[in-house]
């Protein structure tokens, strides 16, 4: 069974507590802290593996936790880090925030290795808050909390042209005369109900790879059916081929189906109607010479206007087939190679709780402001201050949380410094 999305419980570990202890040997009688730190709490890391092509796992197994870290021990001994969790992927899958439905990373094209959730970073121990007024500190920093997510995986094959058509139009009987693929092939409805790959090659010419995508019908971009599964699939061609029944065996309309596939498409993603399209009329060898004619005619008539290419061909004898593939390998290299790949959209790092902070004037530094609290660490610790995305949230945390006004109502002036545990800034407007 092919499974192209499922949704998933993830959570890296939490950082082992700071051990808070001293030193007792003999003949030293007051040696001084020396309780270790936590170690880290380990990653939730999505890797691509070659060998898988379907989410098949993720039906089974839906929760994956990271090890949490040790906590530190005394004679400055350093917790054991946790152990990271590796889910194995295939190429083309999307991980989302399953709330938001914002992209967190595309493993893709070159892409296939990503860390999402960092693990939780290990508290200080004792030994390190030792200062020459405070020789014998009681306390340790509590190890950085876990970071828990759900998310959706979605795998969007990757394929340079995208096959398209109703049930029975003879799509897999196409895909399996140009390409090595097998596809299962039946005169009945819906027989494929998987993309299948393949790839074209050309002599002389780029080879390229194709997928069948599996039968879209009306009502497709509402999830009538399977349509959603199905019409994911499209989004990374560059090219389109709609795959028609020029002899109408069962009755239906080629022009009525273009348009209903094309509707689908845009009501999905208005995006897919900008890729350019190729029309198959398939199954000219079930017409007459005259009946051939005026169908093919009909169908030129009304979409070469619009720079719809029409060939006909049959997938059965392979007539017309060669044209089809050279024009499509035509319109394939004069498109930007640049690969579709979705841009992340979701910080998991930047996602905070609700835990208070306090903000306060230092009672032993003058011009000093210090901001504490759980939700003030957490923050410190899945931010990239380096990055311009971590640094603009950092920022935007500061003001709608209304840290800013606070100091501002303490009387802080500019060139104050603002202390948040291990960061210290200089306060301008």
């Amino acid at each position: 069974m092919f499974v192209d999305k499922a949704k998933i419980y993830i959570r890296s570990g939490k950082g082992g507590d700071g051990h808070v202890s001293f030193r007792r040997e003999m003949y030293v009688p007051a040696g001084g802290p020396d309780g270790g730190d936590g170690g880290k709490g380990g990653d939730v890391i999505f890797e691509v593996d070659p060998g898988l092509n379907t989410l098949m796992d993720f039906r089974h197994i839906r929760k994956y936790c990271a090890g949490d870290g040790q906590p530190g021990g005394k004679k400055r001994c350093h917790g054991a880090d946790g152990d990271d969790v590796i889910i194995k992927v295939p190429e083309g899958t999307v991980i989302k925030d399953a709330k938001t439905g914002l992209v967190i990373a595309d493993m893709s094209h070159g892409n296939t290795r990503e860390i999402i959730l960092k693990g939780g970073r290990g508290g200080k121990g004792n030994m390190n808050y030792a200062t020459p007024t405070m020789q014998a500190p009681k306390y340790a920093q509590p190890g950085q909390k876990a970071l828990e997510l759900e998310v959706t995986l979605e795998l969007k094959v990757i394929a340079d042209v995208g096959l398209v058509g109703f049930p029975n139009v003879g799509k897999s009987t196409f895909l399996s005369r140009v390409t090595n693929a097998k596809p299962k092939i039946a005169n009945y409805h819906f027989t494929t109900l998987n993309p299948n790959l393949g790839v074209v090659d050309l002599d002389g010419g780029k080879g390229f790879v194709i997928a069948d995508i599996p039968g879209i019908i009306e009502g497709a971009s509402e999830g009538v059916g399977l349509g959603h599964e199905f019409l994911r699939h499209i989004e990374r061609t560059k090219v389109i081929i709609h795959i028609v029944d020029a002899a109408s065996v069962e009755g239906r309309d080629p022009i009525v189906d273009i348009r209903t596939i094309n509707h689908e498409l845009s009501q999905y993603n208005p995006e897919l109607l900008k890729r350019p399209q190729v029309i198959a009329a398939n199954k000219i060898d079930a017409l007459y010479e005259q009946e051939n004619d005026d169908a093919i005619t009909l169908l030129k008539d009304e979409f070469e206007p619009e720079g719809i290419r029409v060939f006909p061909i049959s997938a059965v004898s392979g007539k017309g087939v060669k044209e089809l593939l050279y024009a499509v390998a035509g319109m394939l290299s004069e498109i930007d190679e640049k690969p579709v790949v979705f841009e992340r959209e979701f910080f998991p790092e930047n996602v905070v709780s609700n835990e208070p902070f306090t903000v306060c004037k230092s009672e032993e530094e003058d011009g000093v402001y210090i901001v504490e609290g759980p939700r003030i660490e957490r923050m410190l610790g899945y931010t990239n201050l380096d990055s311009e995305k971590g640094f603009d949230f950092f920022q935007k945390f500061l003001k709608t949380n209304g840290i800013l006004d606070q100091l501002e109502e303490l009387g802080i002036h500019e060139g104050d410094t603002v202390r948040m545990y291990h960061l210290e800034f200089d306060y301008y407007k």
